[in-house]
């Protein structure tokens, strides 16, 4: 089983910055891909940001040059730098980790949110 934590969700103003991590943890032998994603009430959840193979990413168009996403998929943690935040930003963001356990299952397990609250 594998086990997905956020952490870094909070209130902040418009215009300001927060920081949410990400650790994964269990029976992990690889991880391909981590990602943040996003539901405010009344929405569909939507991807936020992704990161693949460690290095290569990829962005909402809402979020691009505000959002940088960064992972260490050794240690199995994933980050998600926020700047310039908008009060359409407010929703609970989950983190979503992929790969496979040692006996080579795949895995895509989810994290049970982290709240964000952008407001005067």
């Amino acid at each position: 089983q594998v086990q997905v934590v956020e952490s870094g969700g909070g209130l902040v103003q418009p215009g300001g910055s927060l920081r949410l991590s990400c650790a994964a943890s269990g029976n992990i032998f690889h991880i391909y891909s981590m990602g943040w994603y996003r539901q405010a009430p009344g929405k569909q959840r939507e991807l936020v940001a992704g990161i693949t193979g460690g290095t290569s990413t990829n962005y909402a168009d809402s979020v691009k040059g505000r959002f940088t996403i960064s992972g260490d998929f050794d240690k199995g943690t994933t980050a998600l730098q926020m700047s310039s935040l908008k009060p359409e930003d407010t929703a609970v963001y989950y983190c979503n980790a992929g790969g496979a356990t040692p006996t080579l299952k795949p895995f895509s397990s989810w994290g049970r949110g982290t709240q964000v609250t952008v407001s005067p």
